[in-house]
């Protein structure tokens, strides 16, 4: 399957693999990659690099935006591989090192198994290695607060609730916002389109993640590329509201 490369404002991509988005930020050759997949997505995140014109050993620094399997797919292989510096938020880098591990279980997906779309997607997380055991070795936090230097300047927003350390990046200079899973416009496992928060089985503090839709609304920009679903155009404010009254 090849992953779906679609650019979205000036040196910035969106990236649909299976069933998980990524994002390209590139400047010159080099790039910032955020997230990257499923594991088994690790072909579809490389030919993504060449689609952009560019390449792994280019590849300046992966942002995670959190530590679940479909988000950390090949971090760890690019580190490894070419010694591809991975960053997080603090409180995220013991998740991405597996130290514990903030995801829906497998008792609990198995309580909703009767809802649309769940077991599709449960048969496709297994294939993709959702559930493999996929720590990054060496990750490391943010180097510095605010703006980070790297290309796309994206700047890392706390957004905790689906994980502790869950981070989306901003993107000032774009009006963009990348916001992982604290804000999607869809899911195989929802029934609505456009933004909203992901079903409650898989947050680990929905309270929380319903108030980081305040902090997502406090941001400028246009563009809001989820970790799941399509681009969104508007203002990000609008859709974190919409998400919000949504999830009340």
């Amino acid at each position: 399957m090849r992953a779906d490369v679609r650019q979205v404002a000036d040196g910035t991509y969106l990236v649909h693999g299976s069933n998980t988005n990524w994002v390209i930020l590139t400047e010159g050759d080099a790039v910032t990659l955020v997230d990257t997949g499923y594991p088994g997505d690790r072909e579809q995140v490389l030919a993504s690099l060449t689609e952009v014109g560019s390449s792994p050993e280019a590849v300046a620094a992966v942002l995670i935006t959190h530590a679940h399997n479909d988000h950390l797919g090949s971090a760890e292989y690019l580190r490894a591989t070419y010694g591809t510096p991975v960053y997080l938020h603090e409180a995220e880098v013991p998740h991405a090192r597996r130290e514990f591990l903030h995801q829906v279980s497998v008792g609990t997906v198995l309580k909703n198994g009767w809802r649309p779309g769940v077991l599709p997607w449960v048969v496709h997380a297994l294939r993709s290695g959702g559930t493999t055991h996929n720590p990054v070795t060496a990750p490391e936090p943010f180097p510095a607060a605010g703006a980070l230097d790297l290309p796309g300047r994206p700047v890392p927003v706390h957004t905790p609730g689906h994980t502790d350390g869950h981070c989306a990046y901003h993107v000032p200079g774009t009006g963009v916002l990348i916001s992982g899973d604290a804000l999607v416009s869809g899911h195989p496992t929802s029934r609505i389109e456009g933004p909203q928060l992901l079903p409650d089985m898989f947050h680990h503090e929905r309270p929380r993640a319903v108030a980081s839709l305040d902090v997502l609304a406090e941001l400028e920009g246009e563009l809001l590329l989820p970790g799941h679903g399509p681009v969104h155009r508007g203002p990000v404010r609008d859709a974190a509201l919409r998400a919000r009254e949504r999830a009340l």
